[in-house]
């Protein structure tokens, strides 16, 4: 995920707003292919009602059918579960929206309406689909977003005693779950990929102790490693590499350290992953002559990965049950062809 940017918060005026256009979910709106969508109610075997804890207390959800996602990656789970989602908000300029591979085939076409972009949404949209349900599992929302949506809508806000962004992926997953009325299918799904980073562990053993770190180079001169909480970095863990001391002890509520070419040592260990989501990233960080001394790139066990184009730093920054399958079958062969 690219850095939090946590800014203006809903105010009471837009919920009462949001309530004249509570019924105004039809027309040409990219929401209309979604909602027409006739997703999958929830759990046939009776899953629903069910009351789900969070953040900011217990949410009872009666009904999963219509469901909009708040976070990062939340959507990737509904749609891993069996419904499209009728909202989401957007992180990284997708349009059109899900052009992932691992979620295209799972959209078939639909488009949602787009909500908001990372924590800042729109209630007015929200309201104007009408939700059953609203996820904000992997998002900063704040109480007074969540106490405005929440006064209309079943809001499962995140996962409770973990930071923003830091709780592991099978939490999450397992929230969704719940929440759709689907825990045994949800829990199937997490079973299925820790299988997969079984298979990988098994396979290749030299990943185990190897100290790894995940980094980018949002501009010139400063250097990005992301945190051991982060879903980058939990993927090249559950592979079976380690990470440095530094990005453990990182505060839980940071997923990015920052360096400068003078603090390029903390990034000498046994394998360097950079994500370039600019195509730019790879020939200016092997330009700087301090970066161009250290070990790890005179021998090379650095590896530049990129975000999009195929996206590979795209699917280890979801490390949803969806994406994850596709991060092992292109990341893994990269990284052990360096080795």
């Amino acid at each position: 995920m690219q850095r939090k940017s946590l800014r203006a918060l809903l105010a009471l005026s837009a919920l009462l707003a949001s309530a004249a256009l509570a019924g105004c979910g039809g027309g040409t709106s990219p929401a209309s292919s979604a909602s027409s969508a006739s997703p999958m109610a929830g759990d046939p075997a009776g899953g629903l009602p069910v009351t789900v804890e969070h953040k900011y207390g217990s949410t009872e959800v009666t009904k999963a059918e219509r469901i909009v996602t708040l976070g990062l990656s939340d959507h990737e789970v509904v749609l891993a579960l069996g419904v499209k989602p009728v909202g989401v908000v957007d992180w990284f300029g997708e349009r059109p929206f899900g052009v992932f591979p691992w979620q295209a085939e799972k959209w078939g076409g639909t488009q949602p309406e787009i909500v908001g972009e990372r924590d800042e949404y729109s209630l007015e949209k929200i309201a104007a689909l009408n939700p059953d349900l609203i996820v904000a599992q992997y998002s900063g929302m704040k109480k007074e977003q969540y106490d405005a949506l929440s006064a209309r809508f079943p809001v499962v806000a995140q996962p409770k005693g973990f930071e923003d962004y830091a709780a592991p992926w099978q939490e999450m997953t397992r929230a969704i779950g719940k929440a759709m009325g689907r825990p045994a299918e949800a829990e199937a799904l997490i079973t299925g990929i820790d299988e997969k980073f079984a298979q990988v562990r098994a396979e290749h053993p030299e990943f185990a102790g190897q100290k790894v770190i995940v980094a980018d180079n949002y501009q010139p001169g400063t250097y990005s490693a992301f945190a051991a909480h982060d879903p980058k970095t939990i993927f090249l863990t559950e592979i079976g590499f380690d990470v440095p001391k530094g990005l453990t002890d990182a505060p839980k509520d940071q997923n990015i350290l920052d360096f400068q070419s003078e603090g390029l040592e903390f990034f000498e260990v046994d394998r360097l992953v950079w994500l370039t989501s600019d195509p730019a990233a790879e020939a200016r960080v092997k330009a700087d002559p301090l970066y161009a001394a250290l070990k790890v790139a005179t021998e090379g066990r650095d590896l530049f990965v990129p975000y999009a184009e195929p996206p590979i730093g795209a699917s280890i920054s979801f490390n949803t049950v969806l994406s994850i399958p596709y991060a092992i079958d292109h990341l893994v062969p990269l990284l052990a062809g360096g080795q």
